[in-house]
Order: C-alpha cells, then structure tokens, then sequence
C-alpha cells in the first residue's frame, strides 16, 4: 500500500512540475514552488524525488519513448512514400495531443538537460529526425517527391507539427488523427510532382 501512495505521488509531483515547466519554464520554477502548488513542504519533495532535473529527465526521455514506439506504425507502412509520410505526421500529432504540456516542456525545455542526458536527448532526437529525411530522400529517390533540400524540408515539417501542442484543444472539432491528416496533405502537396 505505501509503495501505491508513493507511486502516486511521484506522479502527482510529475504533473504538477510538468504544468509548472510549462507555464514558467523550467529554469523560473523551483522545487519551493512544487511544493508550495503540491501543499507539502520543499523538503519533503526529496523523499519522492531527488532533483527537479530528474523531473525534466523523466519527461524528456518519456516523451521520445512516445515518438520512438508511435514510430513502429510507421515503418509498417509500405504503399508509397506519401502514405509513410502521412502515417509518420499521424503518429507525431498523436504522441503531441495525448499530454499538451508534456509536448511543450519536452519542445522547449529540453536544452536544461545536464550532461550525459543532453547528449543522449541530442542523439535520440537526431535518429528520429533522421527517419524523416529518409523519407523524404527515398521519395526523391523514387520520384514520388520533388527535389528538395531534405534537412531544409524536415525541419519544416517537424516545426509545423511540433507546434500542434500550442493550439490543440482535446475539446475541440478535429482529432489528432485529423490534424495529422490535415497538417500531411498541406506538407504533401509541396512534395508531390
């Protein structure tokens, strides 16, 4: 039973510095302020936590996880380079809109990482941005994509995507599977001869 009432706390402390970081970013938040928004005292944090970096870790590294494994739907996908490239927007909207505030530390806060963790968080997100432009330059391979600059075309790409986390509304009229949608075709439409 205690573990639960510690597991549970650990992410209610997740969630509430993950709203912090959002709102403050993570260099304005402190553990005070955690405590303060939680109700309990600033020492008592580091019974569930050792650092408000390790906070930052776990969100980091827990988002990427997300975007690796939301991944191996799009590596299934075999019809044509546009489709994989529909299907890799899907995912990346998906893992954005399922936690917003997640989404937008992981976007922004990341470069607070200390080292080994920004070189790994560095690594990760290179590979992942890697799996884009091969996307892109088989499609170009294929002659399915027009001629373009690849770094160029995946960093627009991603920016137009990554910025999803700033407007979504779970509320809203259009679902993540929709926004993904919308967001490919726009972003297809200048690839396809």
């Amino acid at each position: 039973m205690e573990t639960l009432v510690k597991k549970n706390r650990k992410q209610q402390i997740e969630e509430t510095a993950t709203n912090l970081f959002r709102e403050r970013g993570y260099a304005a938040t402190s553990m005070r302020d955690l405590a303060q928004v939680l109700g309990i005292e600033a020492a008592s944090l580091y019974s569930h936590i050792k650092s408000k970096e390790e906070i930052l870790q776990k969100i980091c590294f827990r988002m990427a996880d997300e975007f690796f494994e939301a991944w191996k739907g799009v590596e299934s996908e075999n019809s044509s380079f546009a489709a994989k490239m529909k299907k890799a927007a899907i995912a990346h909207v998906t893992v954005i809109t399922k936690d917003t505030a997640a989404s937008a530390v992981f976007f922004n806060e990341w470069r607070h990482l200390s080292e080994p963790f920004l070189s790994e968080f560095l690594t990760m997100r290179n590979d992942y941005e890697g799996r884009f432009i091969q996307i892109i330059e088989e499609g170009i391979n294929s002659g399915e994509f027009e001629t373009v600059d690849t770094h160029f075309t995946m960093l627009t790409i991603l920016s137009s995507l990554n910025w999803t986390h700033n407007w979504y509304k779970p509320q809203g009229s259009l679902t993540p599977d929709e926004v993904g949608t919308r967001l490919s075709e726009l972003i297809l439409n200048g690839l396809k001869k």
